[in-house]
């Protein structure tokens, strides 16, 4: 599977209560990551375990539930920036082991290995895996919001969360996807797996970067199992997240049928054999369908583990 967010954590959590019993490898975007404080920080990465191990904020949808904010605030005392980015107290430990190890030689994947024994324990069934070992960061091109009407680079993060992505979004780069390779052993969990999924994740922010990951995108185009992409905008508007803010500045339209093509079918030298819409966008699959792309249309919102089980195994069915 590939995702990332909150939108990827909660559809994995569907697939473990569809199929418990599945072996189930997340190739997870670690393009949102950034160093503050001097502290490696893999937003996607966390949100997974701390999902799958149930120690999440499931208010938020991130962070650690329990929270606290004692080392936060000490740091905005001293008048440390960036103070827009607040740490909770556990969550910092995660960051701390994180630099450490990282430090010390590990590579992410070393890391996110130990990091996820610690939530999930050592689950054959389960694995995560970061996108690619190199350091990849995502940037949105902005006017100055100073008012000086000049363009400057900002960190996805300082977009999001500083930002509150209210200005427009006027391009998207990013840094280091270049000379990056896929984290060991993910291009054998493509071309093994009996099903591939693309969860209803972030298509700029969350998936794009996973398939600009050079090898990628070729492994899901050769794998013999089926590719399945989950629609995360449902009726013109994202779930959750900022995608209808970050699409434009890609050339994609704000829609469910545009998400589609944009990822494309494989027989067209995209990468899905099956895109899966919301009941709210049914209106547009036959259009779809005419251009190439396999489509299904079912209800898409996951209100709870159970619910959105089910969609994926409607739409597995589809295909196996």
């Amino acid at each position: 599977m590939l995702g990332g967010g909150v939108g990827g954590s909660r559809f994995v959590s569907g697939v473990r209560a569809g199929y418990p019993d599945a072996e189930l490898t997340v190739v997870v975007n670690t393009a949102d990551d950034i160093t503050l404080h001097g502290l490696r920080i893999c937003p996607d990465l966390d949100t997974m375990a701390y999902t799958l191990g149930g120690g999440i904020d499931t208010d938020r949808g991130w962070g650690r539930a329990a929270e606290t904010w004692r080392v936060s605030a000490e740091l905005a005392a001293y008048g440390l920036e960036p103070a827009w980015f607040g740490l909770g107290d556990l969550d910092l430990a995660t960051h701390i082991a994180r630099t450490q190890l990282l430090a010390a030689g590990h590579s992410l994947s070393e890391v996110t290995r130990l990091i996820t024994a610690r939530w999930l324990g050592h689950d054959p069934r389960l694995r995560l895996l970061p996108m690619t070992d190199d350091v990849v960061e995502t940037e949105v091109m902005i006017f100055d919001p100073s008012g000086e009407n000049e363009r400057r680079w900002v960190h996805f993060q300082e977009y999001w969360v500083r930002l509150h992505a209210e200005p427009e979004a006027l391009a998207i780069r990013r840094t280091g996807i270049d000379h990056t390779r896929p984290a060991p052993g993910v291009a054998k969990a493509i071309a093994t797996a009996d099903l591939v999924l693309i969860a209803p994740s972030n298509p700029v922010v969350s998936i794009g970067p996973i398939l600009e990951v050079p090898g990628i995108r070729d492994s899901l185009r050769t794998t013999s199992a089926p590719v399945i992409g989950f629609a995360g905008i449902l009726g013109g508007a994202p779930v959750l997240g900022m995608a209808d803010r970050l699409l434009p500045a890609i050339g994609v339209a704000v829609d469910a049928a545009a998400v589609g093509r944009h990822y494309g079918s494989r027989v067209g030298g995209g990468v899905l054999d099956l895109w899966v819409m919301d009941t709210a966008d049914g209106a547009s699959a036959a259009e779809l369908e005419r251009s190439g792309l396999n489509v299904a249309v079912t209800g898409l919102i996951m209100t709870t583990p159970e619910a959105t089980a089910e969609f994926i195994r409607l739409a597995v069915k589809a295909v196996v």
